[in-house]
């Protein structure tokens, strides 16, 4: 008891012991302790028949048998595995107690029941995860390691490598006025809202240097594409004798829109200064400038922006924060490294005796 630590109940269980000691009446002991006169005889008489240890602790409690066998408990493994019943979109508890009754000698089953069986197995029918599972060929190895090799050289000034990619906003603005936070109130806003149509952002971010850009544009056409490449060019990097840029496999990415959006000598003069590397399909988390969109979004973006002059100020007020931080990207994922997580799905070089036949 001065240890002022353990168990509410061993607490009880010590002060009935203490007090039956100084010769309490059991009535006594129950209310001054908050328990009952059964509770009060059953620790005193523990006490007496096995000891100390045995009065302050739980005595084990069997609780009741476990309504499913363990034939049950793979069936219901099955049931919630498969798919669900027409006109569901998944399985529900409920759903799985029904249908165990059905195929069963259960009369009755509850939900409850059904839950603490499929939360000892760790599943969970009624979530979902997807992802994109790309083809591991030959071309995307090769794409893959090409833009790694990239992040793995030597910082050149000359050379930069340049990571692109663009991001769809919607203008959100408010149908009502916010209120503002209170001490002891958290700010209030309203449900509905008012939509003012879409912009873009597109994102260049430096591999090499703690630096980004961010432009927010009305499309993301390839006259818009082609504008940010010269503006790489032009602005960013002018005295930069080859910029390589990593960017993805988006249809407006191509050198072919810098001849839509400019006369064929300034198309080439940008294009002679320019290096594409393109990502694999299906696999744009090899492309860093993923990493810093999902920065800006969590950080800037993350909530109402009703027009798009106040997305371009809020942005540019969040990029030079970022650029005066040297903010930078740790990226780890090297061609060993991949050769090592992924070796076993590279696809193998054929036998020299079947290339010979063939």
């Amino acid at each position: 008891m001065r240890g002022g630590k353990g168990a509410v109940r061993k607490l009880k269980r010590a002060q009935i012991l203490l007090a039956a000691d100084a010769r309490s009446t059991d009535e006594d002991i129950a209310h001054n302790v908050g328990v009952g006169t059964s509770t009060v005889y059953r620790t005193k008489q523990r006490f007496v028949d096995e000891g100390l240890e045995r009065a302050l602790n739980e005595v084990p409690r069997p609780g009741p048998p476990r309504k499913l066998s363990a034939s049950d408990e793979a069936l219901l493994v099955a049931v919630a595995c498969s798919r669900p019943p027409a006109g569901q979109a998944r399985w529900t508890l409920e759903l799985l107690a029904d249908e165990m009754v059905r195929l069963t000698v259960h009369e009755t089953l509850s939900g409850d029941t059904v839950g603490r069986r499929l939360a000892e197995m760790e599943l969970k029918p009624w979530r979902e995860k997807m992802w994109c599972i790309p083809a591991v060929n030959a071309e995307y190895v090769a794409r893959m390691e090409d833009v790694l090799e990239l992040y793995d050289e030597e910082p050149d000034p000359l050379r930069p490598v340049v990571c692109f990619d663009e991001t769809p906003r919607q203008l959100i603005g408010e149908a009502r006025v916010p209120i503002r936070a209170e001490p002891g109130k958290p700010a209030r806003v309203d449900y509905e809202y008012v939509r003012n149509g879409t912009a873009n952002v597109f994102m260049f971010v430096d591999v090499n240097r703690p630096w980004r850009h961010a432009k927010v544009t009305d499309q993301r056409t390839c006259i818009d594409f082609a504008e940010c490449m010269r503006d790489l060019v032009d602005e960013h990097y002018p005295e930069a004798e080859k910029i390589r840029v990593v960017l993805d496999n988006l249809s407006a990415h191509s050198a072919a829109a810098l001849y839509q959006a400019f006369e064929p000598a300034e198309a080439r003069r940008i294009l002679s200064r320019l290096e594409f590397h393109f990502t694999p399909k299906h696999a744009s988390w090899l492309n860093m400038v993923e990493i810093e969109i999902g920065v800006m979004v969590k950080q800037c973006l993350d909530r109402r922006i009703a027009d798009k002059a106040t997305l371009i100020s809020e942005i540019a007020a969040w990029e030079r924060r970022r650029n005066a931080t040297k903010a930078r990207i740790n990226w780890m994922f090297t061609v060993d490294r991949a050769r090592q997580k992924m070796g076993r799905v590279y696809p193998q070089p054929a036998d020299r005796s079947q290339q010979a036949a063939a």
